[in-house]
């Protein structure tokens, strides 16, 4: 595909104030874009605004619009803008790179994610738009079978859990700067797109070790595209932050 004619557009899931971005599906597709150096534009998008999505067949973000392509799905996102920009630098490498990177999107999609869940999910409900909060707390509490408040767990008993699932994580990135190797790719901004979630909404520092290294990952990509992610609005702001 020649260069894009116009910044690529994808619908960015938001709080309340619409300049909160916190999806960590959406941030994995941010972070995507700005690896292969395309211009972007994030749209804001709201639980309830289904019908803006229409053309994608689906109700999620991401979706992506590349002139008349709609792409959804943060990891057919990653895949399309390998294929369709292929002069510009890799998210995923080859048929090897893809199926190293499909491991660690499900890894934190089925142990990181649901960790996570457990500690924001009341920060997310208080921050998002007063039209999204019925939608929101029926979808999660029947996904559940519990109330909001019984799924949040205490910060202490949480993020020690949360610590000792990313003891894979810790290992590679003691041996490693990424999971790329010296430079970061789409497996990278899947874990990363999860710290993303919690920092977006909460004040929580799920990674309090200054010494761990998944922390010192996590603030090398915060400073990534020139710091992108760091600058980007929080809902809560706290030195004790993520």
């Amino acid at each position: 595909m020649t260069e894009p004619t116009a910044p690529l557009r994808f619908y960015d899931l938001c709080a309340a104030d619409p300049a909160v971005r916190f999806s960590p599906y959406c941030w994995r597709t941010r972070m995507a874009l700005a690896h292969k150096g395309l211009p972007f534009e994030a749209i804001p998008w709201r639980f309830t605004e289904k019908g803006a999505l229409a053309a994608s067949g689906q109700g999620l973000v991401p979706v992506l619009l590349d002139g008349e392509r709609v792409v959804h799905d943060s990891w057919r996102i990653a895949i399309y803008l390998d294929e369709a920009y292929r002069e510009r630098p890799t998210l995923l490498g080859r048929i090897v790179g893809r199926a190293h990177a499909r491991f660690t999107k499900d890894w934190t999609e089925r142990v990181v994610h649901p960790l996570i869940a457990r500690l924001v999910l009341l920060d997310i409900f208080a921050c998002i738009d007063p039209r999204d909060r019925a939608y929101f707390r029926e979808s999660r509490e029947a996904r559940y079978g519990m109330p909001l408040e019984r799924v949040v767990i205490p910060p202490k008993e949480g993020i020690a859990a949360l610590h000792a699932a990313l003891a894979p994580a810790r290992a590679t990135l003691e041996a490693q700067p990424f999971f790329g190797g010296d430079r970061p790719s789409f497996p990278d901004y899947c874990l990363f797109g999860a710290f993303m979630w919690a920092r977006g909404v909460s004040a929580l520092e799920l990674l309090p070790d200054p010494e761990d290294p998944v922390r010192r990952w996590r603030e090398g990509l915060l400073d990534a595209f020139g710091g992108m992610a760091r600058e980007a609005p929080r809902a809560v702001t706290s030195a004790a932050g993520s």
